[in-house]
């Protein structure tokens, strides 16, 4: 499984939101320069996290985004679906001779395994869940002796 640009920008965007959840809106600016992406690609997804109720935006001059719901209510599955589309691309195509080799069943039976726990992984991680291992990982390198 290859996660795409969109996604880890996208997961950055929810994770930076995640950090300031219940302090109000923040601007799509500001959250541009600490995640380190680029603004306008930005706008993009914060626009398509919005219409699949993940973010809601605020217009003004005190206006940005926030997470729509608790950070512990957002399944990463939901997100990748919404940025991605399908969560995994179809199962390789075989013609039907092929289809009952041995080989080609077992191969079709891993790689629905794999996709099942990807899938199952996906759905029972939260941003929270992703959230509270980047505060440990952030903990971890500012610790000195």
């Amino acid at each position: 499984m290859r996660v795409s640009l969109k996604s880890d920008y996208g997961l950055r965007a929810l994770l930076d939101l995640a950090e300031r959840a219940g302090q109000g809106p923040v601007r799509c600016e500001t959250i541009a320069t600490r995640q380190e992406i680029p603004q306008s690609y930005l706008d993009q997804l914060l626009s398509v996290m919005r219409k699949a109720g993940l973010v809601s935006s605020t217009r003004g001059p005190r206006g940005g985004h926030q997470l729509q719901r608790p950070p512990r209510d957002i399944r990463l599955a939901e997100v990748l679906l919404a940025l991605e589309g399908e969560l995994l691309g179809p199962a390789p195509p075989n013609n039907e001779t092929a289809a009952a080799l041995p080989s080609v069943r077992v191969q079709r039976e891993l790689w629905q395994r794999v996709r099942q726990e990807i899938e199952r992984i996906l759905e029972e991680t939260t941003i929270e869940d992703l959230l509270n291992r980047q505060r440990v990982l952030s903990a971890q390198s500012r610790y000195y002796i």
